[in-house]
């Protein structure tokens, strides 16, 4: 079975700013929470996968790296320093544990796993605690671009139905794009990340095939023509994400409220796009549900 996308990891340097650009779009949002390591989030709930708004609220409590971790919170900042977007993609897991011995196995760097909790304010205004493991994997070829699969071990007290309500008939992530000047030269990573089965080329492209949804790698050229607004020169010479799809069910309401929000798009063929420049450096895309 492929691997499902579990949620992606928009960094951004003001979180109540990107909050309220994506109460703009018509998405409720849960409240802000912190993290012990120095970091504050806010998440946008959807049907079974979801979007993490990420900033970095406490720098002063970042600690230092320890050799054989992946260090999510160092990630961030230094993905920061230099400009904001998506940083990391990241896949639904039964056992993180059993994710880290397989990308071990497959080759892929050796992070120890990572186990935390935090408390969660549910809509009633009471209090619960949730609790993740994650299991890294990167490629020393893309320096802006890391991946993750995250357990949930209380997954009642995360997934609220208050919270998967959006204004805009938002339901799913079903895509997300990167771009790299090669695509190809990437296929033996995603072949160990995910399963070579899940992998099609194609010219400029490489598409990595994902339980109900896809990832999907574009050169220059094909990246131009998905994303025609997008300014290249904006982007790092490395392998990077630029751009995620979300399903929805109605694009007329969508675009009228981009119209009234003053929020910059273009449309496309059952397809919105936002700006990549409003947006916090990524390309935000709906797409009607068919």
């Amino acid at each position: 079975m492929n691997r499902a996308i579990d949620h992606l990891v928009l960094c951004v340097r003001d979180l109540e700013a990107a909050r309220g650009f994506y109460r703009r779009l018509g998405f409720t949002l849960t409240p802000p929470a912190r993290h012990p390591w120095g970091t504050a989030n806010s998440l946008v709930q959807l049907q079974g996968n979801f979007l993490e708004l990420l900033a970095i609220a406490e720098p002063e409590k970042i600690a230092p790296s320890v050799p054989g971790e992946f260090s999510f919170v160092e990630f961030s900042q230094r993905f920061l320093a230099k400009s904001e977007g998506m940083a990391m993609m990241v896949f639904a897991s039964r056992d993180a544990r059993a994710d880290q011995r397989e990308f071990a196995s497959r080759g892929l760097p050796a992070y120890a796993p990572f186990d935390f909790s935090r408390r969660a304010k549910l809509p009633d205004g009471s209090e619960a605690t949730v609790a993740f493991s994650l299991a890294f994997a990167t490629d020393p070829r893309m320096p802006e671009a890391a991946f993750f699969t995250c357990q949930q071990h209380a997954p009642q007290y995360f997934w609220k139905p208050e919270y998967q309500r959006h204004a805009n008939g938002a339901r799913r992530i079903v895509e997300v794009v990167m771009a790299a000047a090669d695509p190809a030269s990437l296929a033996d990573f995603f072949a160990k990340l995910v399963e070579p089965t899940a992998l099609q080329r194609g010219e400029g492209s490489l598409a990595v095939a994902l339980e109900g949804g896809t990832l999907r790698i574009l050169d220059e050229r094909r990246l131009t023509e998905r994303f025609p607004a997008m300014r290249r020169d904006s982007l790092p010479d490395t392998p990077c994400f630029v751009g995620y799809s979300i399903e929805v069910e109605d694009l007329a309401g969508i675009r009228a409220t981009l119209e009234r929000e003053a929020i910059g798009f273009r449309a496309g063929n059952r397809t919105l796009q936002t700006d990549a420049a409003q947006g916090f450096g990524v390309t935000l895309e709906f797409v009607a549900r068919r």
